[in-house]
């Protein structure tokens, strides 16, 4: 199989990552821990891959992970958990309305906040 037919594949569990509501990358970039410059230079996993980052997400339709050790969020700051909760969940949501396709445009995607960061940084 050609490189470019292989999809994205998981570079911690090697399996396809299919759709964008799993995926690690688009989430960071889409919350703005990517720079839009860099995407497609960066690895991707599957949230699940990268449970330190999805243990932030709470929405009953993504089954809650849960991290033991030192980046456990049980045993972080309660106002630090709350906002990376609500910025992380958002962010996963607005992958799930991105899944419907109806925004084409790749510099859309993000959270209306982080475009206004990327957007002010041009400047």
């Amino acid at each position: 199989m050609a490189k470019c037919d292989e999809g994205y594949l998981c570079e911690v569990c090697g399996q396809d990552v299919a759709d964008i509501v799993d995926s690690d990358l688009y989430l960071r970039y889409v919350i703005g821990e990517l720079d839009p410059e860099v995407l497609h230079t960066q690895k991707e996993r599957h949230i699940r891959c990268n449970p330190t980052l999805g243990q932030y997400i709470v929405d009953d339709e993504f089954a809650a992970i849960v991290v033991e050790g030192p980046f456990d969020k049980r045993g972080l700051d309660a106002a630090f958990v709350r906002e990376r909760e609500s910025l992380v969940t958002r962010g996963w949501r607005r992958l799930k309305e991105l899944m419907s396709g109806a925004e084409s445009a790749i510099v859309n995607y993000p959270l209306p906040e982080v475009r206004a960061r990327f957007v002010e940084k041009a400047l």
